[in-house]
């Protein structure tokens, strides 16, 4: 059987298999605001069988956004915007997500096919960005950002509290902390991007302060019987990826005493020019480390697309949840595709009742 397509129970919520569709930006909000295109997108997402579906980055303050076009939960009216998406997801048998973010230093950006890089100074639709220190991110993203002094700090903690009690009264049942990606919270972790001389900076404790004050304080206020999860960079292949995993496991080994119940293992993205080594499932390895050591169940992204990978993930139990992007938007219906790979009996019952009515009758 199948293990790929085995359900998987975390707290109280069930997924009818191991197979999630990430976050993915669309960049296609006006002010914030989720709208008909993203109603479409997510539903088409969940009614192609994946067990677990969760929405992009949204951004918890105005200038948390990467670009004008990005989503945000940062009053009621946006997190009412959502309300048609949770229930598309739900109503197509999909467990709905969503990610909360602020992109630090790398927000105020161009849509990718409208430059990728920041806005330029002067123009009205850019915004003064913020990070742990005045330290640009380079690579053509070369706005220097505002060092963030405490009150700042409290300020978006209590950002990041108040999108996950929106996101909760909208009814959404997965939420995942964005902590990686060389955005805020992962620029404070990282000594390439943070170089502060107080409680928040220097040591790895102290770099590693916010994001678990951050997680603690989202703790209260998320429900218990509900998935609290975190998306983390634990390395940026920049030649020191040893310590830096290490050091990420350590951090991670207290999300867990902290409260949260699954790591989305990722790449730190905190500097540009680095030496990735993409390939298939290439994450893996690294995944299965975190999970053994740290003790946590984990997902990850990044090269799984293909139906016989992600099945021999799931099965040498590099992964729990395997995270489905590129492919899922070839292709929707990638869950039912997969089944047929692998020979599921019964395929067409990975779909929705009466799409499987029908691909089954004919």
């Amino acid at each position: 059987m199948s293990a790929l397509f085995q359900p998987y129970t975390l707290k109280d919520i069930t997924l009818r298999n191991r197979i999630a569709v990430p976050p993915m930006c669309q960049y296609m909000a006006v002010d914030g605001a989720a709208n008909d295109w993203h109603l479409s997108h997510y539903a088409g997402m969940a009614r192609g069988g994946a067990g677990l579906v969760i929405v992009e980055a949204t951004a918890v303050a105005p200038e948390g956004r990467i670009t004008p076009g990005c989503t945000g939960i940062w009053n009621d009216d946006l997190a009412q915007a959502f309300v048609p998406v949770v229930k598309a997801i739900k109503a197509a048998g999909a467990v709905p997500g969503i990610q909360i973010a602020h992109a630090g230093r790398k927000a105020s950006a161009n849509r990718p096919w409208e430059g990728d890089d920041h806005i330029a100074e002067g123009d009205a639709r850019g915004w003064q960005t913020i990070a742990p220190s005045a330290i640009a991110f380079g690579g053509g993203l070369g706005k220097v950002p505002r060092a963030m002094d405490l009150d700042d700090i409290a300020r978006v903690k209590q950002n990041f509290v108040d999108a996950a009690v929106r996101a909760r009264e909208v009814g959404f049942e997965w939420l995942e902390l964005h902590f990686a990606h060389g955005y805020l919270a992962q620029s404070f972790f990282s000594a390439h991007s943070n170089q502060r001389d107080d409680m928040y900076g220097g040591s790895v404790e102290n770099r590693s302060r916010f994001l678990l004050e951050t997680l603690k304080a989202v703790r209260e206020v998320w429900p218990e019987h509900l998935p609290l999860t975190i998306r983390f960079g634990v390395l940026e292949f920049d030649g020191r990826d040893e310590q830096t995993l290490l050091e990420s496991i350590g951090l991670v080994r207290q999300f867990k005493e902290a409260g949260m119940d699954m790591l989305s293992v990722s790449m730190g993205f905190t500097i540009p020019d680095v030496s990735i080594p993409w390939g298939p499932a290439f994450m893996g390895p690294i995944a299965e480390r975190v999970r053994t050591e740290a003790g946590v169940p984990v997902s990850s992204a990044w090269g799984f697309g293909t139906p016989a990978i992600a099945e021999r993930v799931v099965k040498d139990e590099q992964l729990d949840v395997v995270m489905v992007g590129k492919a899922h938007l070839a292709n929707p219906h990638w869950a039912y595709f997969a089944a047929k790979e692998l020979g599921v009996e019964r395929a067409s019952w990975v779909m929705p009742a009466p799409y499987a009515h029908w691909l089954e009758r004919y």
